[in-house]
């Protein structure tokens, strides 16, 4: 990495530093591979070049088409929760410009990004409708969806393998809660366990209900 306007890659690495004492260690982002994957991933490279001075703040960063990069702390509490071991196969959905798949591929077996906005895909995306998953890519041992949702679909909670996990932020009354949830037989629930702003992604509205 070069340097450029908004800092030097030592500046980069200290603001890494202290995203991971600051907004990961207390946050209960306890598991020790997930604390060192988000160390070692520049985040930095992954934000619009305007924006790579912010690249480490507590915000969510804006991307293009109206769409943003969820907190470090969002993504880091959601791939925290979701236990992922270095034997699974992970889908990120919503993978924006790659930066959870980055952060995903120090943990997991493989990892399969998707993404729905063809300007933000990595060329390693697949690239399709949100909701839709990645039938052909799965089943999966791990899903995130790096954002906030209405409703988890039954297409997603299909790709699944028994006792697979799924991690997102769950919109409820205008409050994003993050949950997670496992799948045994034909059976899924959601469990949140914090509160905490997250993006909101595309394709996941609950059908709303017809009033005459």
């Amino acid at each position: 990495m070069t340097a450029d306007r908004f800092g030097t890659p030592q500046e980069f690495e200290i603001a890494r530093r202290a995203m991971v004492s600051n907004q990961l260690r207390t946050t209960s982002v306890d598991d020790p591979r997930v604390v060192d994957a988000m160390a070692r991933v520049p985040r930095e490279d992954f934000v619009p070049a305007d924006r790579r001075d912010i690249a480490y703040t507590d915000i969510s960063i804006p991307l293009a088409n109206g769409r943003a990069l969820n907190t470090p702390m969002a993504t880091a509490r959601l791939i925290n929760e979701a236990g992922i071991s270095s034997s699974d196969h992970v889908l990120i959905v919503g993978s924006a410009t790659g930066y959870a798949c980055a952060v995903a591929r120090l943990l997991a077996k493989s990892v399969v990004g998707l993404e729905c906005d063809p300007a933000l895909a990595t060329a390693d995306d697949v690239v399709g409708p949100l909701e839709a998953g990645a039938p052909d890519r799965g089943p999966f041992d791990v899903i995130i969806i790096d954002g906030a949702v209405e409703e988890v679909p039954q297409a997603l909670i299909d790709q699944l393998a028994p006792g697979g996990r799924l991690a997102t932020a769950i919109i409820e009354n205008g409050v994003t809660r993050l949950a997670v949830g496992r799948r045994g037989g034909a059976g899924f629930a959601l469990s949140a366990f914090a509160d905490a702003d997250a993006v909101i992604l595309p394709g996941f509205a609950r059908p709303r209900a017809f009033v005459f």
